[in-house]
């Protein structure tokens, strides 16, 4: 991705900008980045995904809200990503909001023009975030979810699509991301045994009962 050409910016000075502008963008260290175009299959990945964490956050009962790609979350005074999907808990945000300031799951979706940032620039960044408790990165091509997670403080990662958590919690599964497409019936390593519930949500319920 190539920056645009237009003075260094801040996050609100970006937001500003953005509001009368065609198209989407991001900002990394004060420069402007457009988002590519999406293919049909990117787009129904994300759109996938949107749909299994809002029925896995409508089965846990639980005030998490979920919102698909466009809300903006700003990691520091200069930079400052719209993930693909996201969920946050507490209060639900205003329907004029642009933000989500405290995020405790975010969503990327790999590209070919994305993939770089999204396993590296951002797996750096949104863990600024204090309360960002999970960055789940999927790859499109391979059936496979890689789910980072904050626990205590260490940063986990696990290249599985099976992500251990508490029963109590919300979960999904692979099959509902890609169950109807092509990549669903790809013989993985990962994925024997059948698509098994995905449980993402772990320490959820501390994390937003002390807002």
């Amino acid at each position: 991705m190539t920056a645009l050409t237009k003075p260094r910016m801040n996050v609100d000075e970006f937001l500003a900008w953005a509001a009368d502008q065609p198209g989407r963008h991001e900002l990394f260290r004060g420069e402007v980045y457009p988002i590519s175009p999406e293919t049909i299959g990117h787009a129904k990945v994300k759109g996938a995904l949107y749909t299994a964490l809002l029925a896995a956050v409508h089965k846990s009962g639980r005030p998490y809200y979920v919102l698909p790609d466009g809300a903006t979350v700003r990691v520091d005074d200069a930079t400052a990503y719209e993930p693909d999907a996201l969920v946050y808990c507490g209060q639900e945000l205003a329907a004029a909001a642009i933000e989500v300031p405290e995020p405790v799951i975010v969503v990327e979706v790999l590209s070919p023009w994305s993939r770089q940032i999204d396993l590296a620039v951002k797996l750096a960044g949104y863990f600024l975030l204090p309360s960002l408790a999970h960055y789940l990165i999927v790859d499109p091509t391979r059936s496979l979810i890689l789910h980072h997670s904050r626990i205590g403080g260490a940063i986990l990662t696990a290249s599985s699509p099976k992500v251990q958590s508490s029963s109590t919690r919300p979960e999904w599964s692979l099959a509902d991301v890609y169950g109807g497409s092509p990549m669903s019936r790809i013989p993985h390593p990962l994925m024997h045994g059948g698509h098994r519930a995905e449980k993402i949500c772990e320490n959820f319920t501390v994390r937003c009962g002390r807002r």
